[in-house]
């Protein structure tokens, strides 16, 4: 079973490992800054 809170440290890890900030993440993946906070809080990944 997939752990969203597990999905969303990997999101976090990741992207911090690329100094990119949410903002910058978002831009590349076309949604916005508060999507990839939900995700890396461990909500939805829709």
């Amino acid at each position: 079973m997939l752990n969203m809170g597990d999905v969303g440290r990997k999101i976090s890890e990741l992207r911090k490992s690329q100094n990119m900030t949410q903002m910058e993440l978002a831009d590349l993946m076309g949604v916005s800054f508060q999507a990839v906070s939900n995700w890396e809080r461990g909500g939805s990944l829709r």
